[in-house]
């Protein structure tokens, strides 16, 4: 649970008043990676002992995945019994994302709850936007859905969500002026801090590219494809969303997001739970199974993985080595062929008879060969008919 100790030694910088981002602990010398508005959160994890601490991360962990697993049903429009989250939450516990949570003491969980119930509440709900703004003061990836509400056209909630965010800075500006500079105009961007990029342990694009080019910097190599994938992302889901599929113009939205961080550890991929639960209320059984077995199969971790090993896989063992990006940008796929609009060819020359009657029929032919988002108005259809009848008669 190293993880867990981080937050710890950032909760006891601020009540030390030490440097916040001058520390390393555990035996991975690991240092403080998160704007100063979350160290100021950790503050309560100094008044535990370690174990007992330990122990509160677990078993609220646990009870974040329920969380979690609830929010997803309701995400995904079904109405269960209790008992079926709760076997479902069972289920997930085995997922990787959310195993390595546990295991790693992390707060993932947290802020997927955060995001999910604030961007899935009605339009116009009070508040909306306020708990994706926290959740970004926390860690800055959440950020990303901010740009998904702009371009969907949500003003609102991406204005309540900005101004939500800016409270957290200016927060942490308040209570830690000195870290919250430090942090804003330099360690936002030392990428290096979180750790290394080529290393197994991240799911993401650069990840994925640094191991293919068995290279440490992989630079414009992943840069340019990670811009395309971007704009990709954000396109689809704002075709989801105006096609009337706000579940999957989110996902969309938060594997998006997932892909083109720099970093994105395996245990950050819990977004797999609302997947599946999407997947299972479409009655998408095979589908929701496949998300199940790649999240647990864990092919990353079977792969030799010490030392530099992670820079010299074999073409063959490429896809073992990445399955999240992979199935990322399947998912992204998936979407682009579920939202894409039904097309109906229409015959390229129509021949006009003088027969009244002929003429109504072709006309009512052409009208049910319209895909829905073409129909005319009914009141239009009808008196258009009954003039044409009328002209008959």
């Amino acid at each position: 649970m190293a993880d867990t100790l981080v937050y710890r030694a950032e909760g006891a910088a601020v009540v030390g008043g030490t440097d916040l981002y001058g520390f390393t602990v555990t035996e991975w010398h690991l240092p403080a990676t998160y704007p100063p508005f979350a160290a100021i959160l950790f503050v309560p994890t100094t008044w535990l002992p370690i174990p007992l601490l330990k122990v509160a991360f677990i078993a609220g962990n646990v009870a974040l995945l329920a969380l979690l697993v609830h929010l997803s049903f309701r995400f995904a429009g079904v109405r269960a019994r209790p008992w079926l989250p709760l076997a479902a939450t069972a289920v997930a516990i085995w997922l990787e994302p959310a195993f390595q949570t546990l295991l790693f003491g992390q707060i993932n969980l947290a802020l997927a709850c955060l995001v999910l119930w604030d961007l899935s509440r009605p339009e116009g709900a009070v508040g909306k936007g306020f708990a994706l703004g926290i959740a970004a003061g926390i860690k800055l990836t959440p950020g990303f859905f901010v740009v998904y509400l702009l371009i969907t056209g949500r003003i609102r909630t991406a204005v309540t969500a900005t101004a939500s965010f800016i409270g957290t800075v200016l927060l942490g500006a308040l209570v830690l002026p000195g870290a919250s500079v430090d942090f804003w105009t330099r360690r936002m961007f030392e990428t290096s801090r979180v750790g290394k990029a080529w290393i197994v342990d991240n799911q993401s694009l650069q990840g994925l590219v640094a191991r293919v080019l068995h290279t440490e910097e992989p630079g414009l190599l992943w840069a340019v494809p990670t811009v395309a994938v971007a704009v990709l992302g954000l396109w689809l889901a704002r075709r989801a969303h105006r096609a009337g599929h706000p579940q999957w113009a989110l996902l969309t939205a938060a594997f998006t997001a997932l892909l083109i961080s720099p970093i994105s550890w395996s245990h950050h991929w819990v977004w797999c739970v609302p997947l599946a639960a999407l997947l299972l209320a479409e009655r998408r059984l095979y589908l929701a199974a496949f998300v199940a077995a790649v999240f647990t199969a864990r092919t990353h971790w079977v792969l030799p993985h010490d030392g530099a090993l992670d820079l010299h896989y074999p073409w063959w063992q490429q896809p073992l080595a990445s399955p999240y990006p992979v199935f990322g940008l399947a998912v992204l796929a998936y979407v682009a062929v579920r939202t894409r609009r039904r097309r109906v060819t229409l015959p390229a020359q129509r021949t006009v008879s003088a027969r009244p009657e002929d003429r109504t029929a072709a006309r009512r032919a052409e009208k049910s060969a319209r895909p829905a988002f073409e129909d005319e108005p009914e009141g239009r259809s009808t008196a258009t008919e009954s003039t044409e009848s009328n002209r008959t008669t």
